[in-house]
């Protein structure tokens, strides 16, 4: 054995142990070493006797409710996966260029809806990025389920008198 290696607890290979953490490093950097190194020191942890009760007790659901409430909509956040792309490739439907606008049917233009839509929302919020679109477009939604009440669209149109009433609330906000 060099000078400076040691042997894992767990494969029983020779490894050299990183400068950094002196003569505490026990397991080479294999994931299922460090697993292994991982269980050791949590069983060391939770034996002993302070620790045994950490994470049961009314003091501990106290301190838990505690940082949950300096912390609020933690477990709700969404983090960003690592190396995502900043916008997504869109897979659009492609529209005939070499048409005028005024030659198109009706049946032409309702199915160009999406893209018209698309459209109106990238010219409304000055911005052509997908997530400034989809945040636009969960916006409007919500504005448009206050008009219908609150409820989710279905298809149906609202009660008469409905959006009067329904506009005055949203002008409030």
């Amino acid at each position: 054995m060099k000078r400076g290696s040691r042997k894992c607890l767990c494969c029983g290979e020779i490894f050299r142990p990183d400068p950094r953490t002196g003569r505490r490093q026990r397991y080479c950097g294999k994931a299922a070493c460090r697993q292994t190194s991982h269980r050791a020191s949590q069983r060391r942890w939770l034996s002993k006797a302070q620790n045994r009760d950490y994470f049961r007790g009314p003091v501990h659901v106290a301190r838990v409710q505690a940082w949950r409430q300096a912390h609020p909509g933690y477990s709700k956040r969404v983090l960003p996966a690592s190396g995502a792309a900043l916008q997504d490739e869109c897979h659009a439907q492609g529209v005939e260029s070499n048409k005028n606008c005024a030659d198109l049917a009706l049946q032409e233009i309702i199915s160009a809806q999406p893209l018209v839509l698309l459209g109106l929302i990238a010219q409304f919020t000055d911005s052509a990025l997908q997530d400034d679109i989809a945040a636009a477009s969960r916006r409007l939604i919500e504005l448009g389920q206050d008009v219908l009440g609150g409820r989710p669209w279905r298809g149906v149109s609202a009660a008469p008198g409905a959006g009067s009433r329904q506009a005055s609330s949203a002008e409030r906000r």
